[in-house]
């Protein structure tokens, strides 16, 4: 078995004085937080720890569940608590790309008629993007400049979005009509695909119970945007070991079909891999789960346990796949087993 870098062989690196507010604040967080969580969402752990790594390292997320799982609670409880202004677009077939990103209108001003733009919704920061895979690709295409430049652009004028700004989207997995399946570049600029299942039976049945028996409470407001940025820019401090920045480029690339080294398994059943970005959000959001662990350097298990959500969305199966009644976490598992550790230097 080959050795791996984990907690106990490699050194720790200092915090240092001027980061250490900083780092206790991130590590007290995800208690903090899910206390708080705790008042109106039941469960659902692994779902709320992939969602404020993301948030920490300055990530969109990409939301599969079933109707009725609380998608859109999760979003907004999480909004309240960092104090960032949440705004939700349901879309729909009719849905056009003005109604996200704003439209300019004919005001007359005294003698004069400018054309004035009103904002959409998307100026937010937190925007809920409800059932994206319901509205055709010319509007799902709106969101890109947002998602990738942190702007839009109407009539040549570019507005910047505030900052820090997150889209959140939630898809139904169950519903395949009307829908409008993600084209793999918008894909690609979600961190993670974070998928929601439902909950044990006595976990819904405190949720029936809760939500039978009164309104729910306000939740209190943990964070500020300022906040979030400083803990963006102590996320990307985190040293990282060049061994494991390796292992993050090799999963992804190991993803890829008919490229040298590519398992048997990825060529027969993948027709297209991971690309350079899944191994940079891997390797981000690594970090952010250290810091959310209370360590300040990163593991292999940190890289593994997120994988999944990192990966998920990036890969697409082939139709000797479907005939074996495999799906992308399969293929995914199997790159774990496949792909080499590190050996701890």
């Amino acid at each position: 078995m080959n050795a791996t870098p984990d907690s106990e062989s490699m050194p720790v690196p200092p915090v240092l004085p001027s980061d250490s507010e900083t780092f206790q604040r991130l590590a007290a967080g995800r208690e903090r937080i899910g206390t708080e969580l705790g008042r109106v969402i039941v469960g659902q752990r692994e779902v709320i720890d992939q969602i404020l790594i993301a948030l920490f390292a300055g990530g969109h997320c990409l939301i599969t569940g079933a109707p009725g799982l609380a998608k859109t609670l999760l979003v907004k409880s999480i909004a309240s608590i960092f104090d960032l202004r949440f705004q939700r677009i349901q879309f729909t077939p009719d849905l056009m790309p003005a109604d996200i990103t704003g439209t300019e209108i004919l005001q007359t001003v005294g003698d004069e008629r400018r054309l004035h733009f009103i904002r959409g919704p998307v100026f937010a920061q937190i925007l809920l993007a409800d059932e994206i895979n319901r509205t055709p690709p010319k509007t799902q295409a709106a969101l890109l400049e947002a998602m990738q430049e942190h702007q839009v652009t109407a009539a040549g004028v570019r507005y910047p979005l505030e900052e820090p700004f997150f889209v959140l989207a939630t898809q139904n997995p169950i519903e395949m009509e009307g829908t409008y399946p993600l084209p793999e570049a918008q894909l690609d600029r979600f961190m993670f695909n974070v998928v929601i299942d439902y909950l044990p039976a006595a976990d819904e049945a405190e949720v029936v119970a809760r939500t039978t028996s009164g309104s729910a409470p306000a939740l209190q407001a943990l964070y500020s945007g300022a906040d979030v940025l400083r803990f963006h820019e102590f996320v990307r401090k985190v040293p990282i070991d060049a061994a494991l920045v390796r292992y993050a480029v090799d999963l992804a690339a190991a993803s890829r079909p008919r490229q040298p080294g590519t398992p048997d398994f990825v060529n027969e059943t993948v027709s297209w891999g991971a690309g350079t970005r899944a191994a940079q959000f891997l390797v981000l959001g690594a970090k952010a789960r250290a810091l959310l662990a209370g360590r300040t350097h990163v593991t292999i298990d940190d890289l593994k346990i997120l994988a999944l959500p990192v990966l998920r969305h990036r890969i697409l199966l082939n139709y000797r796949a479907d005939a074996q009644g495999l799906k992308v976490d399969d293929i995914v598992r199997r790159l774990l087993e496949a792909v080499r550790s590190p050996v701890a230097g």
